[in-house]
Protein backbone atom coordinates (compact mmCIF):
# COMPACT_ATOMS: atom_id res chain seq x y z
CA UNK A 1 0.00 0.00 0.00
CA UNK A 2 0.95 3.43 -0.85
CA UNK A 3 0.32 6.79 1.15
CA UNK A 4 -3.08 7.21 -0.67
CA UNK A 5 -4.02 4.36 0.54
CA UNK A 6 -3.64 4.82 4.34
CA UNK A 7 -6.76 5.82 5.66
CA UNK A 8 -7.19 7.95 9.36
CA UNK A 9 -7.17 4.74 11.09
CA UNK A 10 -3.27 4.47 9.75
CA UNK A 11 -3.94 1.21 7.57
CA UNK A 12 -4.72 0.02 4.30
CA UNK A 13 -8.53 1.79 3.74
CA UNK A 14 -11.20 -1.51 3.42
CA UNK A 15 -12.31 0.61 -0.07
CA UNK A 16 -8.66 0.09 -1.64
CA UNK A 17 -8.78 -4.02 -1.07
CA UNK A 18 -12.04 -3.96 -3.20
CA UNK A 19 -10.68 -1.67 -6.10
CA UNK A 20 -7.57 -4.24 -6.08
CA UNK A 21 -10.03 -7.01 -5.91
CA UNK A 22 -11.24 -5.85 -9.34
CA UNK A 23 -7.99 -5.39 -10.73
CA UNK A 24 -6.71 -8.77 -10.09
CA UNK A 25 -10.05 -10.06 -11.20
CA UNK A 26 -9.50 -8.25 -14.86
CA UNK A 27 -5.94 -9.27 -14.53
CA UNK A 28 -6.77 -12.81 -14.43
CA UNK A 29 -9.38 -12.82 -17.25
CA UNK A 30 -7.20 -11.26 -18.82
CA UNK A 31 -4.52 -13.64 -18.69
CA UNK A 32 -6.79 -16.60 -19.30
CA UNK A 33 -8.10 -14.80 -22.56
CA UNK A 34 -11.20 -12.64 -21.97
CA UNK A 35 -10.83 -9.19 -21.62
CA UNK A 36 -13.51 -6.01 -21.50
CA UNK A 37 -12.82 -5.93 -25.53
CA UNK A 38 -14.20 -9.67 -25.62
CA UNK A 39 -17.00 -8.99 -23.16
CA UNK A 40 -18.15 -6.45 -25.32
CA UNK A 41 -17.58 -8.07 -28.83
CA UNK A 42 -19.65 -10.93 -27.11
CA UNK A 43 -22.04 -8.67 -25.50
CA UNK A 44 -21.90 -10.63 -22.59
CA UNK A 45 -20.14 -9.77 -18.79
CA UNK A 46 -19.99 -11.32 -15.68
CA UNK A 47 -21.15 -9.15 -13.15
CA UNK A 48 -20.68 -9.50 -9.55
CA UNK A 49 -24.10 -10.03 -8.01
CA UNK A 50 -22.96 -10.72 -4.12
CA UNK A 51 -19.35 -9.62 -3.04
CA UNK A 52 -18.25 -10.53 0.75
CA UNK A 53 -14.69 -9.42 2.19
CA UNK A 54 -13.02 -10.84 5.17
CA UNK A 55 -10.62 -8.02 6.72
CA UNK A 56 -9.04 -10.45 8.63
CA UNK A 57 -5.69 -8.74 9.25
CA UNK A 58 -4.91 -4.23 8.66
CA UNK A 59 -2.00 -3.20 6.52
CA UNK A 60 0.47 -0.80 6.24
CA UNK A 61 1.87 1.77 4.35
CA UNK A 62 4.55 0.54 1.99
CA UNK A 63 3.85 -3.89 3.31
CA UNK A 64 4.66 -5.70 0.56
CA UNK A 65 1.62 -7.88 -0.16
CA UNK A 66 0.50 -10.82 -3.17
CA UNK A 67 -3.09 -10.65 -4.62
CA UNK A 68 -4.48 -13.96 -5.55
CA UNK A 69 -7.67 -14.95 -7.38
CA UNK A 70 -9.65 -18.03 -8.65
CA UNK A 71 -12.54 -19.09 -10.26
CA UNK A 72 -13.40 -22.03 -7.90
CA UNK A 73 -17.42 -22.82 -9.07
CA UNK A 74 -19.65 -22.47 -12.04
CA UNK A 75 -22.81 -23.74 -13.12
CA UNK A 76 -21.95 -23.83 -16.61
CA UNK A 77 -24.86 -21.95 -17.69
CA UNK A 78 -25.21 -18.59 -15.95
CA UNK A 79 -22.93 -18.30 -12.77
CA UNK A 80 -19.43 -18.22 -11.28
CA UNK A 81 -18.11 -17.94 -8.18
CA UNK A 82 -14.61 -15.97 -8.07
CA UNK A 83 -12.41 -16.35 -4.83
CA UNK A 84 -9.82 -13.84 -3.42
CA UNK A 85 -6.87 -13.88 -1.57
CA UNK A 86 -4.55 -11.10 -0.14
CA UNK A 87 -1.14 -12.09 1.90
CA UNK A 88 1.49 -10.15 3.46
CA UNK A 89 4.73 -10.98 2.09
CA UNK A 90 7.21 -10.72 5.79
CA UNK A 91 4.83 -13.18 7.45
CA UNK A 92 2.50 -15.09 4.90
CA UNK A 93 -0.47 -13.57 7.01
CA UNK A 94 -3.76 -13.84 5.29
CA UNK A 95 -4.90 -10.33 5.16
CA UNK A 96 -8.23 -10.75 3.36
CA UNK A 97 -10.61 -12.98 2.26
CA UNK A 98 -12.93 -12.28 -0.73
CA UNK A 99 -16.14 -14.09 -2.68
CA UNK A 100 -17.66 -12.85 -5.60
CA UNK A 101 -21.05 -14.94 -6.65
CA UNK A 102 -20.87 -13.45 -10.30
CA UNK A 103 -23.80 -13.87 -13.22
CA UNK A 104 -23.73 -13.39 -16.95
CA UNK A 105 -25.67 -10.72 -18.16
CA UNK A 106 -26.81 -9.18 -21.66
CA UNK A 107 -24.25 -6.16 -21.51
CA UNK A 108 -26.72 -4.31 -23.93
CA UNK A 109 -30.03 -4.64 -21.14
CA UNK A 110 -27.78 -5.65 -18.38
CA UNK A 111 -30.12 -8.69 -17.84
CA UNK A 112 -29.12 -12.58 -17.39
CA UNK A 113 -28.09 -14.32 -20.18
CA UNK A 114 -25.99 -17.74 -20.59
CA UNK A 115 -22.44 -18.19 -20.82
CA UNK A 116 -21.66 -18.28 -24.21
CA UNK A 117 -19.45 -20.74 -25.13
CA UNK A 118 -16.30 -18.90 -25.39
CA UNK A 119 -16.73 -18.05 -21.45
CA UNK A 120 -17.17 -21.85 -20.71
CA UNK A 121 -13.95 -22.65 -23.67
CA UNK A 122 -12.08 -20.52 -21.00
CA UNK A 123 -13.43 -20.12 -17.83
CA UNK A 124 -13.96 -23.59 -16.89
CA UNK A 125 -11.15 -25.20 -17.28
CA UNK A 126 -9.68 -22.43 -15.38
CA UNK A 127 -11.84 -23.63 -12.47
CA UNK A 128 -9.91 -24.53 -8.99
CA UNK A 129 -11.88 -26.63 -6.75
Amino acid sequence: PCAQDIDGLNHTNNAVYVQWCEKVGWAHSEALGLGMADYLRLDRAMAIRKAEYDYVLPSLQDEALTLGTWITASDGKLTMERRFQIVRNSDQATILRGRWDLVCIEVGSGKPRRLPPEFCQIYLPALVA
